[in-house]
């Protein structure tokens, strides 16, 4: 998958908000559960959305700093740490590999700012129409 297209982006903050919140209710555990059915698939999904969230939002190197020493090995540790989850979502692992690339997301995202701040930003920008690339 090149390009996430919007449902898919949307899919994906669906399921990692409701891994977030897995001590939620029977409804909350029932919708897990619907995802976690169809595992393969969203194991790659999420692999692809988490090299995408690392990439686009976890760790942007502001512009002044891409010429940096700091800049460059923070773009290093993303590219490999996106790399490495990709491949980990892909080797086969299903829903179980799709839970614990999620929990590794909410991880990050709550050392950087609040994981529903992250959730609001990505699907503000699907809304507005913005295509976002995932990384390679």
């Amino acid at each position: 998958m090149s390009r996430a297209t919007p449902e898919q982006i949307q899919q994906a903050t669906d399921y990692i908000e409701l891994v977030w919140r897995s001590q939620g209710s029977e409804q909350d555990q029932a919708a897990l559960a619907e995802f976690h059915a169809d595992g393969l698939e969203l194991a790659l999904l999420i692999g692809e959305f988490g090299a995408l969230l690392l990439a686009d939002y976890i760790s942007v190197v502001p512009d002044e700093h891409t010429d940096c020493d700091v800049g460059h090995a923070l773009g290093d540790l993303v590219a490999v740490t996106s790399r490495y989850l990709k491949r980990w979502c892909h080797a086969g692992g299903g829903a179980q590999a799709a839970y614990i690339a999620a929990v590794f997301l909410i991880e990050c995202m709550q050392e950087v700012d609040q994981v529903s701040q992250f959730l609001a930003d990505i699907r503000g920008n699907v809304g507005a129409g913005y295509r976002m690339a995932t990384a390679s």
